[in-house]
Parts: C-alpha cells; structure tokens; sequence
C-alpha cells in the first residue's frame, strides 16, 4: 500500500486501484498520516517560489571564483577542482529550479485534483450516496448547505435547458469540504463540485480521466468543477450555462445590495 500511495498521489493509478487505496486510507491512520505528510510537502513546494534567476553581480562573482581556482591549480595540486564542483552544483541547482520542478509539480497538482475529482464522482454512484438532500427544488437545496459549509453556493436551475437539478451533498476535494450539486441528463448524472478559490478568473479547461469528462473554472471567488460521462459537447453546453447563470445571479444580487443601501 505504501508503494501505491506514491502512484496514487501522483494520478497513475487505474481507477479500481485508486478506490482501494481511498477504502485502505479510511481505516489505516498510518498510511492516511503518511498521505498526509506526502501532500502538505507537495503544497509546499508547489507554492513555494522554485525559480531562481541569477543576478549580473552573482554571475561574475561565480566566474571571478572558477578563475582563482584555475590560477591556485599550480600550487594546489590536491584540489584542483573543488571551486569548479562548486560552481557546477550551483549550474545543476539553477537548472533543476528552473527546469524540472515546476514541470513536475504544477501540472500534477492539476492532474491530482481531477483524479480526485473523478473518483468522488464514481464513488457516489458505487455507494449509492449521490445526494444527503434529495430535491428538484433549488431553495430548498441552497440552505440545506447552511451552517454546514464555510461558504454559501450557487445552486442554478438549468432544467429549462436540459439538466434536471437532483440534490446536493458534502465531500472532500483538495483537503477540504467542498458542496457537491447534482445534476441529471437522460440517464447521465453530473456532479457539480464547487468551493472558495483565492485564485483569479480562469477559463474553463476540459480534461478527460478514466472516461469521463471533466470541465473546471474559476469565477466570482469560486473554483468550479463538473464531471460527467456525459459527451463533451454536453457537457461543455451545462458548464457555459452554470457560467451564464451563475454570473445574471452575482450581478443581480448586486444590483439589489446598492438598491438596498440607497435606500438608507
């Protein structure tokens, strides 16, 4: 379990593989410290700043300090070579800051979070868990969420377009709580992940894991997240009328917050 861990981590399991190690990390506390331990290191260097631009003055003390070494190589035969290791190590350092890392880690965090994405999806049909608040009614799934999350989310009626609102349910992406709103198209469900971003607005971005498609964006300080084995083209139409609909709420809830305050 503990070699699957890694290839867990790093989204290169098959999916049967992924559910066993997600059962195996419920009841296991070493390897789920263990999880723990691999994904607050990874956040942490993912966030952290890895590249490294040298400075014109470094650059020349590095060459100044190579040359002196080439000049004390007459009457230093035994290390003849340390300020040249040196300088190569800081050389390998540079490149492994600017080149390696940042390709390892930034589009894996991406490519982790989808698979996690797309595991909750299978798991709540698997488990038959699909909603905790069975409802067509979005007022009455809206404050089912109250006092249970830190935030408030939109939940949008599309049934004029097609995708018939089921429910809503808590889960856990990203190592937090997320709200998790369902959705129905002929036999096809969709999950609907959403939670707060610090991140700015970004388009939406298709991915394909496992057979399923995935859609995610940011926009109005949160990060949205649909998944489906809906077509893509479906699904791309449900994501861009979440968008539509989510942005006519945002600007009409606005508009009545400066009403409001006129009035006073």
């Amino acid at each position: 379990m503990q070699r699957l861990l890694h290839g867990y981590l790093d989204g290169e399991l098959d999916l049967v593989s992924s559910l066993e190690v997600e059962r195996h990390l419920q009841s296991c506390q070493a390897c789920s410290q263990a999880h723990e331990t691999q994904q607050a290191l990874r956040s942490a260097i993912r966030n952290s700043e890895l590249s490294f631009e040298p400075s014109a003055d470094f650059r020349r003390r590095v060459r100044s300090a190579v040359r002196a070494e080439s000049r004390a190589e007459s009457g230093n035969r035994v290390w003849p070579w340390r300020g040249l290791f040196a300088a190569a190590s800081v050389v390998a350092l540079m490149i492994v800051s600017l080149a390696i890392l940042p390709a390892l880690f930034r589009p894996a965090a991406d490519d982790s979070l989808a698979r996690e994405v797309v595991s909750s999806h299978v798991r709540s049909l698997m488990a038959d868990h699909l909603t905790d608040v069975l409802s067509t009614d979005q007022h009455t799934v809206k404050p089912w969420f109250n006092g249970r999350l830190d935030f408030s989310p939109q939940v949008i009626d599309l049934s004029g377009k097609g995708y018939s609102l089921i429910g809503g349910r808590l889960d856990y992406l990203g190592n937090r709580t997320v709200a998790a709103v369902i959705y129905q198209r002929r036999q096809h469900f969709i999950n609907l992940f959403i939670w707060p971003s610090s991140e700015p607005a970004a388009d939406e971005k298709s991915l394909s894991r496992q057979g399923y498609n995935v859609i995610h964006w940011t926009a109005s300080g949160m990060t949205w997240w649909a998944v489906s084995d809906l077509n893509g083209g479906e699904l791309h139409e449900f994501a861009s009328a979440v968008r539509t609909q989510a942005l006519s709420v945002r600007l009409a809830n606005q508009y009545r917050e400066r009403e409001r305050r006129s009035r006073y």
